[in-house]
């Protein structure tokens, strides 16, 4: 682990300074990312709570052994740890909000979804009115290593809330790297990952597109890339997808635009350019128009395509 285990003297009714080695913890989202984070988090031996806006969604995890929830407020109810990994800003306030009468003062706030350094200082803000100790939280991974429990958690909090913290984090991630003490900082570095992901997407697809263009066997392209320099398991993962028609999402096309219009943003209030991203994001809104946006962001190879007449 990245980060160093710090503690604080206990404060009264401050859950985030009292380390324990088995916090309950409320999932609020299970989509693609939150259900695997919850999984991992009872495999660790954790009491784990769930609440999803669409309950079937969150239904396959009381098999696991979490306590499905009605509402956000019944699922923090009690809780030491709140994760919430939703899809943007506005429904993560809706949900915080929609929670607050169960919420513990000084209860923990893990704030795991991609919403953008902005949304994120919103948040921390809310989280103030609410009495609790927020942790701007995002993570690098995709469906897999969060049911693994090897995500990287990139996390910006104050220090006195490693302790508590670090069984959760220990459960859900292999790695973890605090970025800082100020909400924003873990965020702003989750957008920069996310940029070289996003590009790299669609760099394979771009290469798979030329290669069917020219009727090149794709797999001829990747032979000659395997284990040289400029392989990746990422190139061979999502070729191998796409090649078998396997576009079961473990990180949806949709998801991986709203994320490039939240680098855009960012990069247009530093007055930076990105042009790549901006080429990216205009292959993922074609290949969601064209009915590709629930499946996998390889999927961005559909933008290529010739046009039909």
């Amino acid at each position: 682990m990245a980060y160093v285990r710090e503690s604080a003297p206990p404060k009264e009714n401050a859950m985030s300074t009292t380390a324990s080695e088995h916090p309950t913890v409320a999932v609020l989202g299970t989509g693609i990312m939150g259900a695997g984070m919850a999984r991992s988090l009872l495999r660790a031996g954790l009491p784990v709570r769930v609440w999803n806006r669409t309950q079937a969604k969150a239904q396959p995890l009381a098999a696991d052994g979490a306590s499905v929830c009605a509402s956000p407020e019944e699922a923090v109810r009690g809780a030491d740890v709140v994760l919430t990994m939703l899809h943007d800003g506005p429904s993560v306030a809706e949900t915080i909000d929609a929670a607050a009468p169960g919420l513990a003062p000084g209860a923990l706030w893990l704030q795991s979804a991609t919403v953008g350094p902005e949304a994120t200082v919103e948040l921390a803000g809310r989280a103030t009115e609410l009495g609790l100790v927020y942790l701007d939280a995002p993570v690098a991974g995709t469906r897999l290593p969060a049911e693994q429990g090897k995500l990287t958690v990139f996390v910006a909090g104050p220090s006195g809330a490693r302790a508590a913290v670090a069984p959760v984090l220990d459960a859900i991630g292999q790695r973890t790297v605090w970025a800082g003490e100020e909400p924003g900082a873990a965020s702003q570095l989750k957008l920069v990952v996310n940029t070289w992901v996003i590009n790299l997407v669609n760099g394979i697809a771009e290469c798979l597109n030329l290669a069917e263009g020219l009727d090149l066997d794709p797999k001829v392209f990747l032979d000659a890339m395997a284990g040289g320099p400029l392989d990746s398991p990422y190139l061979q993962s999502k070729s191998a997808a796409l090649l078998s028609g396997d576009l079961a999402p473990s990180f949806a096309l949709s998801t991986a635009l709203k994320d490039a219009r939240l680098i855009l943003e960012a990069a247009e209030q530093t007055g930076v350019r990105l042009d790549l991203v901006e080429a990216s994001a205009a292959r993922f809104t074609r290949a969601r128009a064209a009915g590709h946006g629930d499946e996998d962001m390889i999927a961005t190879f559909f933008a290529g395509r010739p046009e039909q007449p």
